[in-house]
């Protein structure tokens, strides 16, 4: 029996509002049911911060990202804000007639058992988080745990969000290479112990690896687990003229600052 066949989207390197434009583009396209299911692969132009759906403001400096030469936008989907910079970004939009199942925490589980996979695949024994949740007044989402996040061990390796639409969910999340656990402290405004704490209770790929794998080697491994872990056939695509004209429309409402950048 032939497997479903789901469209592969990898881009380079965007600005951030574009980044979450698209995805919230390809999330109304397959709820309207002009677009297949999608798994889509992307990175930064520039460090981006990404503020949750319905996150306060003051959580972030923004004086702080604009003399970094950071972005900061706002994300479709809820959570707390992320620092964005080498890493490998994931996003997947289906529909509950891709055999998604309805609800946060089914959905979820299902999603997420993939992305396990593709950590396995890279050597890293990653599980779903049994996490205590961190300081209820921190704005960075690497201090908080969630159903979502996968672990190494205590550790916390990635957080994902997720947005519903209709019968249509988005979920998106990182692979993260490495952390600067200093420029994340400093845009969060995390005092002395939550930078031990975040410094702590996370970890990054070149921790558990022991090296820095390369970009293509984190993607391929999310590619097969994605269709090994669903049972999909992924095949490379692009958006189509409909998501194009949404994404394009929709980017200045996730554009929060542009930083100043000396050339």
């Amino acid at each position: 029996m032939a497997r479903p066949t789901w469209r592969l989207i990898v881009d380079g390197a965007l600005p951030g509002a574009l980044n979450m434009a698209i995805d919230r583009a390809v999330l109304d396209a397959r709820r309207d049911g002009v677009s297949a299911p999608t798994l889509r692969l992307y990175r930064w132009e520039v460090p981006t911060v990404t503020l949750g759906r319905f996150q306060k403001l003051e959580q972030v400096d923004l004086e702080e990202c604009d003399r970094r030469g950071f972005d900061v936008v706002r994300r479709p989907t809820g959570g707390r804000g992320v620092l964005h910079d080498d890493e490998l970004t994931y996003s997947v939009v289906a529909h509950t007639e891709d055999g998604v199942p309805r609800g946060v925490a089914a959905s979820y589980r299902y999603l997420s058992a993939a992305l396990a996979r593709a950590y396995r695949t890279l050597g890293v024994e990653a599980d779903l988080t049994h996490r205590s949740r961190g300081p209820a007044d921190s704005g960075a989402c690497y201090l908080h745990a969630t159903q979502a996040d996968l672990s190494l061990g205590a550790a916390k390796l990635s957080g994902s969000a997720q947005v519903w639409t209709g019968d249509a969910v988005l979920q998106h999340g990182s692979f993260v290479r490495i952390r600067d656990i200093g420029a994340e402290s400093d845009v969060f405004r995390l005092g002395q112990r939550d930078r031990g704490a975040l410094a702590a209770s996370t970890a990054t790929l070149s921790d558990a690896m022991g090296r820095m794998p390369s970009l293509e080697e984190v993607a391929q491994a999310a590619i097969g687990a994605f269709e090994e872990v669903l049972g999909i056939e992924l095949r490379p695509g692009a958006l189509n003229p409909y998501e194009a004209r949404s994404a394009a429309k929709m980017r200045v409402e996730h554009a929060i600052r542009v930083a100043t950048r000396t050339v």
